[in-house]
């Protein structure tokens, strides 16, 4: 695991992005896995920049996003299908069938959770998942807990994370309890992983991630264990790591 740490926050997103291009002109066809949120969204407009600019072609990816809110329609502005449409999809042309994100309206939800695991293993796996951390260290929605989850599951959002979300809702009384999250087992088949953190918010939960006992109760503590992760973190975002964690 390497620790590359940005001035700003714009700096970790231009950085991000030179790590995606790489990626994607490296194999132009490449699957990404993708989260959702605020960290990623500078990075998600810098690459639709770049496609408009001629930098490099993203047409020929295949999505697999990390998560989406059960009972939620995907015309919710609140859901992570408007997000990502909005945010990313329609400024990289992308139709609908090189995308996909969790159907958290399913009628059988166990089935869509089935369906979306044997999807990425038929598209040959994850070549690049991009994630954030939560403040409790979920990754994905995989929440702190007893044991990892491998596989594509439903999710009881814990209190932390539906109040961290609930400022896109009208109250958190609205915000959703449940949600569909890509499983631990998918993003450690990830041939890379590129881990996101900005903020003095994030702070506890990177060092959890990258310092810590690797735990379920971290649940980004699990990437210690895979061999091509990168974690770009702003300076806020790593104040507590010790130097010698730092690339």
């Amino acid at each position: 695991m390497k620790v590359r740490v940005t001035d700003t926050y714009e700096d970790m997103s231009d950085a991000a992005l030179s790590f995606v291009v790489d990626q994607v002109r490296h194999k132009p066809d490449s699957v990404l896995g993708l989260a959702a949120g605020s960290t990623p969204l500078l990075l998600y407009q810098k690459m639709c920049d770049a496609m408009k600019e001629g930098t490099v072609d993203f047409s020929r990816i295949r999505t697999f996003c990390l998560d989406e809110y059960i009972g939620l329609s995907p015309e919710a502005p609140q859901s992570y299908h408007s997000f990502m449409k909005k945010e990313l999809f329609d400024g990289l042309g992308l139709p609908p069938e090189r995308t996909r994100i969790p159907d958290g309206m399913a009628a059988d939800i166990a089935r869509e959770c089935a369906m979306y695991g044997a999807e990425i293993e038929a598209a040959g796996g994850i070549d690049l998942v991009i994630l954030g951390i939560g403040q409790n260290a979920h990754i994905g929605f995989n929440e702190p807990g007893d044991t990892f989850v491998p596989e594509t599951h439903v999710v009881e959002l814990s209190e932390a994370t539906r109040q961290a979300n609930a400022r896109f809702f009208d109250s958190l009384e609205e915000t959703p309890h449940w949600a569909v999250s890509m499983g631990i087992r998918d993003i450690m088949l990830s041939r890379n992983i590129l881990l996101l953190a900005s903020g003095a918010g994030k702070t506890e939960a990177l060092y959890q991630a990258v310092c810590g006992d690797i735990t379920p109760k971290a649940p980004a503590s699990i990437l210690q264990l895979h061999r091509n992760v990168l974690v770009l973190a702003d300076k806020a975002a790593v104040a507590r790591m010790p130097t010698k964690y730092l690339d």
